[in-house]
């Protein structure tokens, strides 16, 4: 069990990353600041996770205190200066708030992963959320799913998922892991949107020391990392050319060079591709390398959409309900009548996670041992495919139906997507989504793809203020 110290001003944000690093058997500690941290002996600690500005010093201030720890610095910032700059002072990585509970702790377990190998401690394989989260539902287009995961997983060949953002295609990339060959050795999983155009080489590649502006030391690539193993690229299809380029090298011959590099050096990685692209009618337009996807497109598994799989909604919907209710010790709740019928006929254009995203708030809003569909947020019956399902109730506007405290029970479970939720429902109003993507440090096809995903509606044009 890995102990991590987060240092966060933000109780609201210090508190749900509390809570989410626990669930996944982290020993975490807290402080508001770099002089709280330091009196807890930060070198005693796997990790640290801290806030780039924190009252006082900065966050970076604890890098060199605390070494040979490694440090995470998280920014709310987009600037490219503040991210390459904590870099160049000697964290480990960087994070840009609000961020995905996924992409954190894929981070996490990897910088825990690096570190065990430079401590020739064996690995913690175990992915975060991952391997104990089994696939659900035995619809036929999900049993042909298994039976391609059951033939392709001993096969060793890359291997393409395609679905909709949201229908569990991680899910399938560490089951063919774990049915494979390489289930013992590391699986390393990257978002491909979620890192900045100018730093996705030196990521998957690594680069040497003095490569470019900032690299004050040389950096193994996850690619490397992955040696042996699986990577897992979601979202392939935002890959930038010059990556896909060193990509198919490493498909083709084995090997890798780091960025201001002249060696070559071999690999033996297992690759999984995903996305929600057309990729073949990218490659017509020139987004994506045509030999790039034939490379990829060895063996392909399709997901189908939540609205395609009637018949396992609700199983689904059980299943997800179980573990909200233990995450907020809300045990025993259960959907009422009419809350199944609408899970049911929803049409999920954000698909699991929208589900999961609903289900969450239907435990945290519940009065009774009941889930009623107003407790789930999803706003009037959907028509059409189109309709998104109403955001979490906003600070302003309290629910018609409950006592006073159902606000501050919610502000106390706040996640760290509630974070990005408020953020987005406070500031539409006076910022274009340009300004948003700016303020929340990522880009505007990130923010259109977590609005989908959380089920949070672009304004059009100024509506509120009128009731």
């Amino acid at each position: 069990m890995s102990r991590i110290l987060i240092v966060e001003d933000e109780a609201i944000i210090r508190s749900a990353l509390r809570r989410l690093l626990e669930r996944h058997e982290h020993r975490v500690s807290e402080a508001g600041s770099v002089d709280e941290a330091l009196a807890l002996d930060p070198q005693g600690f796997d990790l640290v996770i801290s806030d780039l500005r924190l009252p006082g010093d900065p966050g970076t201030a604890l890098i060199t205190r605390v070494a040979p720890v490694p440090v995470l610095i998280m920014t709310s910032y987009a600037s490219m200066r503040s991210a390459v700059e904590a870099l160049k002072l000697g964290a480990v990585d960087y994070v840009a708030k609000p961020f995905d509970h996924d992409e954190l702790l894929e981070t996490v377990s990897r910088v825990l992963h690096q570190r065990a190998l430079q401590q020739g401690e064996p690995p913690d394989i175990t992915a975060p959320g991952g391997e104990r989260q089994p696939m659900i539902g035995n619809c036929p287009a999900m049993q042909t799913v298994y039976t391609r995961i059951r033939k392709t997983a001993p096969a060793d060949v890359t291997v393409l998922i395609q679905g909709e953002s949201g229908t569990g295609k991680e899910l399938v990339a560490r089951a063919l892991h774990r049915q494979s060959k390489r289930a013992a050795a590391p699986l390393v999983c990257v978002n491909c949107a979620a890192i900045p155009e100018t730093l996705i080489e030196s990521e998957l590649f690594g680069h040497e020391k003095g490569a470019f502006t900032g690299a004050s030391a040389a950096r193994t690539g996850l690619v490397e990392a992955a040696d042996g193993g699986t990577l897992f690229l979601d979202e392939i299809g935002e890959l930038p050319l010059d990556a896909q380029a060193r990509l198919l090298r490493v498909l083709q011959e084995g090997e890798i060079r780091k960025i201001g590099s002249v060696e070559t050096r071999h690999v033996d990685v297992r690759l999984i591709a995903a996305t929600h692209r057309d990729l073949h009618a990218l490659s017509r337009t020139g987004g994506f390398r045509l030999d790039l996807y034939y490379r990829l497109n060895v063996m392909q598994i399709d997901l189908p959409p939540l609205r395609d799989r009637e018949d396992d909604i609700l199983e689904i919907a059980d299943a997800l309900l179980k573990k909200a209710c233990r995450r907020h010790e809300r045990e025993g709740l259960k959907l009422s009548r009419a809350a199944r019928r609408m899970i049911r006929d929803c049409p999920w254009p954000g698909n699991v996670r929208e589900l999961e995203n609903a289900l969450e708030r239907g435990v945290i809003l519940a009065e009774g041992h009941l889930i009623h569909p107003d407790d789930l947020g999803l706003g009037p019956a959907p028509h059409g495919g189109a309709a998104a399902p109403a955001p979490p109730v906003p600070d302003d506007e309290p629910p018609a139906s409950g006592g006073g405290d159902r606000a501050d029970e919610e502000e106390e479970d706040l996640s760290l997507e509630d974070y990005f939720q408020h953020f987005v429902l406070e500031h539409q109003d006076q910022m274009s989504e340009t300004e948003l993507a700016q303020k929340l440090g990522i880009s505007r096809k990130c923010l259109w793809e977590r609005r989908q995903r959380l089920g949070i509606p672009r304004k059009k044009g100024p509506r509120r203020g009128t009731g």
